[in-house]
């Protein structure tokens, strides 16, 4: 029943997408109607992950990536929510830093518990490299920023005349991506700790390792 909630939600979401592409095409604004395209493209990717790879994505995780994948792409830059409203960014760059440390978990987990790899990392390197995940990407991703402004003229770092440079919107994403990176971190810490506090994380990952079992043969 929560799998089919949580389908629902996804779904209406990507028909909102849709409905925002034939309008842009009916009233020939051509760059909102290619960005709608790949903003639709980007939310298919656990679609084909699961039919093409046969990975099994948590639910939870799928919603929560395509509504991300909206709030910020559609909304905040074809919709222009990051000029309307200030805390926009803010919160959808503290969001990226805890999807990215989700991310960023599994991804060395999985590398952890495979036994044709012949390392074993312990819980703080773990969390460590998950936090370190998600920081390095929120970087690579203000370089984009700062690229796409320099060479096409965007105004993705958000420049203002109190603050030209857009300076100050890069250090704020870095902190807040930090910040969500943080508590992804300590939570896996947790986790593998088997410290015993039940969270959302928690049962992403034993979700994640009973429905994907290739990828996690015991040592």
């Amino acid at each position: 029943m929560k799998q089919r909630y949580h389908h629902r939600i996804s779904v209406a979401l990507q028909i909102i997408l849709l409905v925002g592409l034939v309008g842009s095409v009916w009233r020939q604004h051509w760059d909102t109607a290619i960005t709608t395209s790949a903003i639709i493209l980007l939310t298919l990717t656990p679609l084909v992950l699961k039919r093409r790879l046969g990975v099994f994505i948590p639910p939870e995780f799928e919603l929560m990536s395509i509504a991300f994948i909206f709030a910020a792409l559609f909304l905040g830059e074809v919709q222009g929510y990051y000029t309307r409203y200030w805390w926009w960014d803010i919160a959808l760059h503290t969001s990226s830093g805890g999807l990215l440390g989700i991310i960023g978990f599994l991804l060395v987990h999985i590398l952890n518990e495979e036994e044709n790899i012949d390392i074993h990392m312990k819980p703080g390197f773990v969390a460590f490299f998950a936090f370190l995940f998600a920081v390095g990407l929120g970087a690579i991703w203000e370089i984009f920023e700062f690229s796409m402004d320099q060479f096409f003229d965007f105004n993705m770092q958000k420049a203002m005349l109190n603050d030209p440079s857009g300076l100050t919107d890069t250090m704020w994403d870095l902190i807040v991506d930090t910040l969500g990176a943080i508590v992804i971190a300590i939570m896996g810490y947790s986790y593998l700790k088997k410290a015993g506090n039940t969270s959302f994380l928690e049962h992403w990952i034993d979700q994640f390792i009973e429905t994907n079992p290739r990828f996690f043969k015991q040592r």
